[in-house]
């Protein structure tokens, strides 16, 4: 049986992982980014140990890295990781809407006011607000699928890659494209026509994917300096 101790540590290590993850997908740690565990814990007022212990999950995961000798960074995709998660994403998304029950009205509304979300903040220019709205109405569709697995590793697809996405939502005529296509989208799931929504998921998945593999460049230039100061904290 768990201690309250061993309790009371993987609740502090859930705590960690999700802080991590969320400053990852924001942009606050950057890819190649080390992560000190002395500074992360005083940030979060946290022990080292959950540090430790999250680390090592979010390295499973594939969001964070591990050199030895020299500590953890955060993780920074080659090219043909990226490729291979737009090819998962491509094949998984497919099955995941193809599998969706009939959305009742409440859950139509509920996408619907997602995507006004959306709207507002791509009219007001915030990328990360947009960003983290769009996975927010997409996952409302994912997560009505009985594949509840297939939705697990759709969401880790989409971690690893979201650091990468904000170059796409710079671009104004971007921004509007996004919102034309859920709209577009919302109007597949009223009519259940799952066919057309793995179609318009395709292509709506297809610019991000062009303008991200642009980011993943760049950020590559961007973050080396940085990942080549790490010093070791095993």
């Amino acid at each position: 049986m768990p201690t309250d101790t061993t309790r009371e540590s993987g609740r502090a290590t859930g705590r960690v992982v999700a802080e991590l993850e969320r400053l990852i997908l924001t942009g606050e740690l950057l890819p190649g980014q080390p992560i000190r565990q002395v500074l992360m814990a005083e940030r979060l007022g946290v022990s080292r140990l959950p540090i430790r212990e999250a680390l090592r999950h979010l390295t499973a995961a594939g969001l964070v890295a591990h050199e030895p000798n020299v500590g953890y960074t955060v993780a920074r995709l080659q090219q043909s990781d990226f490729d291979q998660i737009y090819l998962m994403r491509a094949a998984l998304e497919r099955e995941v809407l193809l599998s969706l029950p009939a959305f009742p009205a409440d859950a139509l509304t509920e996408i619907t006011r997602a995507a006004q979300q959306v709207v507002t903040a791509a009219e007001a220019g915030d990328v990360l607000a947009m960003r983290l709205h769009n996975q927010h109405f997409h996952f409302l569709m994912f997560e009505r699928s009985p594949l509840n697995l297939v939705v697990a590793e759709i969401r880790r697809l989409w971690t690893l890659a979201m650091p990468y996405h904000a170059a796409y939502l710079y671009d104004p005529a971007a921004r509007a494209r996004v919102v034309a296509e859920h709209d577009l989208m919302i109007e597949a799931l009223t009519r259940h026509d799952n066919e057309r929504l793995v179609e318009l998921m395709n292509e709506h998945r297809r610019g991000g994917e062009t303008s991200t593999g642009m980011m993943l460049r760049t950020t590559h230039d961007a973050a080396g300096p940085a990942a080549d100061s790490a010093v070791s904290e095993e």
